[in-house]
């Protein structure tokens, strides 16, 4: 075998081999470690969608132009961007909530390696997740067009009617106590049991595997996620919040946090509705 040969040979399971440079050998062994990966996965693209979020919002000529493009007529160029804007407000929300299921993943792939077993890379997981949710932000983008030309959001991408306010917020609280919240919840709570029986060992299969917990994770929160049109599509603040809320809920045991959270929007919806109410109420003279 040339010196050649011997320099690009294939390393072996822990990444590493004799014949690589010392630099090679730490870049093979980055990529041998499943749970290293997944980590820096989530953090990156996580990292990037509120990176994009805070120079949309951050940049007001930016925004402003945004705002102006997607309030106009229909086009494929206005309809890409607000794609591409929910795709990173979902990336910045749902990852985080997403990581202990990636990592529970990567611990496994991680046990298998040392096995001498072959892995596919988190990468490819966190794809067939991030597909599902591309697809959603399809989906929202589309139902930010209907809203816009209904007049249920203003030019800001606020809403622009208390009543669809409310009703958004009283569905998102009575959905956390739906049957279909429950046993998506249980899924993105305990993802070591799905692994353990529909393990896989191509990359077609575990691309499979990230859209059905993708499918999951979307069974469990979209409806949280359309929150952000009652409080401003760009709101940053109800991002985090709404982030910070769906991770708790993922990585408790059961469904009583949820079903708290459900209490609470309900009882915003409620209170929406009964300023709506009362701010068309005369006042008595006195």
């Amino acid at each position: 075998m040339t010196a050649s040969q011997k320099k690009y040979r294939m390393s072996d399971a822990a990444g590493q081999t004799k014949d690589l440079t010392p630099a090679a050998n730490r870049f093979g062994a980055a990529f041998a470690r499943p749970q290293a990966m997944a980590a820096a996965c989530v953090i990156v693209l996580a990292g990037l969608g509120w990176l994009y979020i805070g120079i949309a919002v951050g940049n007001e000529p930016a925004f402003n132009a945004l705002c102006r493009t997607l309030g106009a007529e229909w086009s494929l160029s206005g309809l890409g961007l607000a794609v591409l804007m929910w795709a990173a407000m979902a990336f910045a929300m749902m990852l985080p909530s997403a990581g202990p299921m990636i990592l529970t993943y990567a611990e496994i792939a991680d046990t298998a390696a040392r096995k001498g077993q072959r892995i596919v890379s988190p990468l490819v997981l966190t794809s067939g997740y991030g597909a599902v949710w591309i697809g959603f932000a399809l989906a929202a983008a589309l139902a930010q067009s209907v809203f816009t030309q209904f007049a249920l959001l203003d030019a800001r991408f606020a809403s622009a009617s208390v009543l669809f306010s409310g009703a958004i917020f009283m569905a998102a609280g009575v959905y956390q106590f739906s049957s279909l919240k429950h046993a998506c919840l249980t899924q993105c709570q305990r993802p070591f049991p799905f692994f353990y029986a529909h393990w896989q060992t191509t990359a077609r299969g575990v691309f499979r595997l990230g859209l059905q917990q993708g499918l999951f994770c979307l069974g469990c929160c979209w409806a949280m996620m359309l929150v952000m049109f009652a409080v401003g599509v760009m709101n940053v603040v109800w991002m985090v919040g709404l982030g910070v809320l769906m991770t708790i809920e993922k990585t408790l045991s059961g469904p009583r946090f949820s079903q708290a959270a459900g209490v609470v929007l309900i009882g915003c919806g409620v209170l929406i509705f009964a300023l709506a109410i009362t701010g068309h109420w005369p006042v008595a003279a006195i």
